[in-house]
């Protein structure tokens, strides 16, 4: 039992340890680190990555996977440049953000009818919108072109000091879905359904819907993702990142999400994300190659897999330990 809540403590503990010993190490040996620029820049590079990963993190609770979301986001920034063009200003600009939330929901719907309706694998399902939504953006915009409102885009990173008003209400958003994961019936729910979905649908639980809402919370994520995106590119670009999709699994798995689903952490995947961004911004900083950082994730993810499952892992050795030199019933040992 000590085990099994540790390990729920042991995601937000790491990341947390990571960020400040990494944050400690950049500030000894680099002095443009701590300057409010490059603090300022880093959050806001951690906007994009950080929705998208609260969106995939829901998808994971319930053992599913949404490959979608890097297309999705691309395609956001097109959509973008022709519906908060770079002439839009004041208040003309919020139908346009709106019609990129329409865009996410109905991405989301569309994942979740070819899931619950046609019973298609999440990951075969997702990976056929990923190919419909990244060709339909190159054929909106075979190459970067149609600037983003300028109005937007301050609007979108407006600070106050150097953090971002957008990422404190990142944060709370966080908060409030980790207190709504483990403090109420719904949340219940949806890592009730994670866990084992069959089961839950015995008990009467509505699994079905369950399963639509996290695949149309996913994709409404990543289309506020994408709205970042377009803030930060400025242009009507189809050919932005496309490692969204497998950074944002990575950063929910970081955050302590599991595999397998019904265990995750929204405060911890905002951590992993605010991490992974704190390796982007400092790698040049020393000069060193931007691969460094891919490889920093995929020993993480390896690490964290490790770490995060010692618990069972554990509970396994005990019961096979316990197990060494009973013989079965019947087989009693003769006397010498």
């Amino acid at each position: 039992m000590r085990l099994g809540r540790f390990s729920g403590a042991l995601p937000l503990v790491l990341m947390t340890v990571l960020i400040i010993a990494v944050g400690v190490f950049a500030t000894v040996r680099q002095d443009a680190f701590l300057t409010s620029y490059n603090l300022n820049n880093l959050l806001l590079l951690a906007m994009p990555l950080a929705l998208v990963s609260l969106g995939q993190t829901c998808a994971l609770l319930i053992g599913g996977f949404d490959v979608s979301v890097a297309a999705l986001m691309t395609f956001c920034v097109v959509v973008a440049s022709y519906t908060m063009t770079f002439e839009t200003s004041g208040w003309a600009l919020l139908p346009g953000a709106l019609v990129l939330i329409a865009v996410g929901l109905a991405t989301g719907i569309f994942n979740a009818v070819l899931i619950c309706v046609l019973k298609l694998p999440s990951i075969i399902a997702t990976l056929g919108t990923f190919g419909i939504l990244a060709g339909a953006s190159l054929l909106l915009r075979s190459h970067p072109e149609g600037p983003i409102s300028s109005d937007a885009i301050s609007g979108l990173t407006k600070s106050v000091s150097f953090v971002p008003i957008a990422f404190v209400s990142v944060v709370v958003l966080a908060v409030l879905a980790d207190l709504w994961l483990y403090r109420s019936r719904p949340g219940l729910a949806l890592r009730a359904v994670g866990l084992d979905e069959t089961s839950s649908r015995r008990l009467g639980m509505a699994t079905g819907r369950i399963v639509i809402l996290a695949f149309v919370a996913c994709s409404v994520m990543a289309s506020l993702a994408g709205l970042y995106l377009a803030a930060q590119v400025q242009i009507g670009s189809p050919i932005v990142d496309v490692n969204f999709a497998l950074k944002s699994i990575a950063v929910a798995v970081l955050g302590g999400a599991a595999l397998s689903g019904g265990r995750g952490s929204f405060v911890g995947t905002l951590l992993a994300a605010l991490f992974l961004s704190l390796i982007d911004n400092v790698l040049p900083l020393f000069h060193q190659p931007t691969e460094y950082s891919q490889m920093t994730i995929g020993v993480l993810i390896l690490l964290a897999l490790i770490l995060y499952q010692a618990p069972d892992l554990v509970s396994r050795l005990r019961t096979s330990w316990g197990g060494v030199g009973r013989l079965p019933a019947g087989h009693d040992e003769a006397p010498g």
